[in-house]
């Protein structure tokens, strides 16, 4: 067999593999399931190992498959990086730039900054952002790499650590009125908190220099949905924890008081996932860009500021504003 087809045929086999499906494989090669299907047969013959279990439900390797995917994406994806980097040298990093981000209110803000910016300087590169609430997979929904808040569970995936995005609690002046303001986080379990899990148990954690102190919290609304329990909070249901960069406008505004502000959250962290360290320009591009950039942007005017609130937990003699 020529070498030339057996780099080809290892690039489909890598790309069947990757994503389990030979159809998803043919749409993302541009060719007939039924050509691709003929190609990885021809190759298995010629290896004389099946490294592939078809069934009508799902697509399994086998234990050939398995050890030949390893080898054969990192030969793949360094032809690729090869390629790239030849026709970055000719006329700069260029091409379709596949980003997936969550919905939350710091990623509209500053990432459409970054993107913006980013353009401005890569007019070869086009970027396409798709906000998604849930992990993505990177392979089958063909992203170039995602931004994330939590580490992904997946070993294969390569994580870099690009910023982070500070946090602390919140309620409506009207909540705290009514319910009484926080000495101590210990108060916090006499309030109503609104938490992300309905039904398990939520820990808030704070540090104040060499103090660590650690709370129990509940209530009786939780959700999921950053967006939805800020409107919780406005509406005076609760504590809740978030990004100050989400609340800033609220807070400058008076709808909302940060609670406790001499204690520290442990800040979120934001992630740029990809599948390999062997990339393309195009995303070697953004990810250089976003690590020099982004963490300027996510500093926030309200680190340690006073909320102006009295100190007194629910019980005390006096709550005023």
């Amino acid at each position: 067999m020529p070498n030339s087809q057996v780099l080809r045929d290892m690039a489909l086999f890598v790309e069947v593999a990757k994503r389990k499906s030979f159809s998803q494989a043919a749409v993302a090669l541009g060719m007939p399931i039924s050509s691709l299907s003929r190609r990885i047969a021809s190759f298995e013959q010629s290896v004389g190992l099946r490294l592939l279990d078809r069934n009508t439900r799902k697509l399994i390797l086998t234990s050939y498959g398995e050890a030949y995917l390893a080898q054969a994406t990192r030969l793949v994806d360094e032809a690729q990086q090869a390629l790239d980097n030849l026709v970055a040298e000719a006329r700069g990093p260029s091409g379709l730039l596949k980003i997936a981000a969550p919905p939350d209110f710091w990623v509209l803000h500053h990432l459409s900054r970054i993107v913006t910016d980013f353009s401005s300087v890569y007019e070869n590169i086009s970027v396409h952002v798709d906000l998604k609430p849930t992990p993505v997979d990177l392979v089958s929904d063909s992203y170039d790499l995602a931004i994330a808040i939590k580490e992904p569970r997946e070993t294969s995936l390569i994580v870099r650590k690009v910023a982070e995005v500070e946090n602390g609690l919140f309620a409506a002046p009207s909540y705290l009125s009514a319910e009484g303001s926080l000495r101590t986080p210990e108060c916090l379990s006499v309030h109503r908190a609104i938490v992300s899990d309905g039904g398990a148990g939520t820990t808030w954690s704070f540090t104040r220099g060499s103090e660590i102190v650690s709370v129990a919290v509940s209530g009786p609304i939780s959700c999921n949905s950053p967006s939805l329990a800020r409107r919780f909070a406005l509406a005076g249901q609760g504590i809740f924890n978030a990004h100050h960069l989400s609340v800033e406008r609220d807070v400058t505004n008076g709808r909302l008081v940060q609670v406790l502000p001499e204690w520290d959250l442990a800040p979120t962290p934001v992630y740029i996932v990809t599948t390999s360290r062997l990339l393309p320009a195009k995303a070697r591009s953004f990810i250089d860009y976003a690590m020099k950039h982004l963490p300027a942007l996510m500093v926030t005017s309200h680190r340690g500021r006073q909320s102006g609130l009295s100190a007194r937990c629910v019980g005390d003699a006096t709550v005023s504003l």
